[in-house]
């Protein structure tokens, strides 16, 4: 029975590492290509995003909220800073004064945030990220993450067409885990992620050698702080990051509200600010390096309620890993290699349960002909502007860019001002009244 146990966590563990990899891997690579950054810069870059986000998932799980969630770069954050890269030219802009408007404000947010913590500040962020707000971020959260692997599921050719072949590797890879998950024993259904993508990268090397990543490292590498730019009080550029860093907040709100659901918990307000505190230390020591701050993934639940291990041993295992990956760089350059589209394929299927968590959230509640406005305004707007090319609000001023573009953003926004604004409940009372 041990050696068994011992198995299953090994595996578990390794699934966790993958998970995590798949999931933090982009992010990097994607930031160094926007602001034009060296190719040794861009590999210190990933190996110090693997290192960070392997101790913070271990604190977080240690010391913060101490649930099995995975701790990364905040998605939110990722597309904020990356359509700041993009609008340079258009601003008049240096990508280095844009790189330090952003750390600078990256860096007061955290100490704003950790004022937050100190004072403590915890029942006034719960009091605006309400239980109605929450769930309007998970439907959005939802279909951002979905929007993003399924579009990746499905390269482009330099013609600006699908590419047939990967793709259909990537819709078979997305039935295989789907059947593992439904049909399987339970340890098959629950080793369905690992399954998924151990099989779809060795299909992908075998059918697709010339599609096969190149990775290659500088012979030498060189350390640089700040490596986005020094920085700068760049007003609009500092202001927009120093919103969507607090805005951040949402991240960890929601993940340790549904933990608490799905493991049948209730989190003191310690906890909370353990959590914050973790999140915002790593955050502002990233930013030193350049990475995207960080966040705790309400997405893992997904994860968790699609493989069903839930004890925190395999994820502390797999986040310690994932931090030797980093630090040896024949392992970071081994995984780099993963296809993207596999990667893809298995965590479309991994994130359909966040909607679950997204509808259960909602606790049974009703909705009449005036009070669905509340759910669906935000999440309707949100998803439609997620749909919109970015060019199209290109007439806008360049500050405002960054949040009508973002349709989590404004989701969000509009459903707190909706919660803080109208009294939802006297148009319940009015109902029953009539009934």
């Amino acid at each position: 029975m041990n050696k068994w146990l011992s198995s299953m966590t090994f595996f578990s563990s390794v699934q966790w590492l993958f998970f995590i990899f798949a999931n933090t891997v982009v992010v990097p690579i994607s930031i160094a290509t926007v602001f034009e950054l060296s190719s040794d810069i861009r590999e210190i870059m990933l190996s110090n995003s693997l290192i960070f986000t392997g101790l913070a998932c271990v604190f977080q799980g240690w010391m913060g909220h101490r649930f099995p969630f995975m701790e990364g770069h905040s998605g939110l954050l990722w597309g904020v800073i990356i359509n700041l890269g993009l609008s340079a030219s258009s601003m008049g802009l240096s990508l280095t004064t844009i790189g330090g408007g952003i750390v600078t404000g990256i860096i007061l947010a955290c100490l704003v945030t950790l004022l937050l913590v100190l004072i403590p500040g915890v029942p006034f962020l719960k009091s605006i990220f309400s239980p109605m707000v929450m769930t309007v971020y998970l439907f959005l959260l939802t279909f951002q993450l979905i929007f993003i692997f399924f579009k990746g599921m499905f390269p482009l050719t330099e013609n600006g067409t699908i590419n047939v072949p990967i793709s259909l590797l990537s819709l078979v890879i997305v039935i295989f885990v789907s059947v593992m998950k439904l049909k399987g024993s339970q340890t098959i259904s629950n080793f369905s992620i690992l399954i998924g993508i151990i099989v779809g990268w060795i299909l992908f090397n075998i059918l697709f050698v010339d599609e096969m990543a190149s990775v290659s490292r500088s012979s030498a590498s060189s350390f640089t702080l700040f490596p986005l730019g020094n920085p700068n009080f760049e007003v609009g550029i500092v202001a927009v990051t120093f919103f969507a860093v607090m805005l951040n907040l949402t991240n960890t709100i929601a993940s340790i509200s549904t933990g608490d659901v799905l493991y049948n918990r209730n989190s003191s307000n310690k906890k909370f600010r353990n959590s914050i505190f973790i999140t915002t230390i790593f955050s502002i020591i990233g930013t030193g390096f350049g990475l995207v701050p960080f966040t705790p993934f309400s997405s893992s639940i997904g994860f968790l309620q699609s493989t069903r291990i839930f004890q925190r041993a395999p994820f502390f295992i797999g986040g310690g890993l994932l931090t030797v990956v980093g630090l040896i760089p024949m392992l970071s350059t081994f995984l780099a290699t993963m296809p993207i589209t596999v990667g893809n394929a298995v965590l479309f299927v991994a994130y359909l349960q966040l909607f679950g968590t997204a509808f259960s959230s909602l606790g049974g509640k009703t909705f009449n002909s005036n009070t669905i406005f509340r759910l669906a305004v935000p999440i309707l707007v949100g998803i439609s502007l997620m749909n919109m090319p970015i060019s199209v609000f290109s007439n806008l001023p360049i500050f405002i860019q960054p949040f009508v573009t973002n349709g989590l953003i404004m989701g969000v926004l509009i459903s707190i001002l909706f919660e803080k604004l109208i009294n939802w409940s006297s148009f319940e009372q009015l109902e029953m009244v009539n009934k």
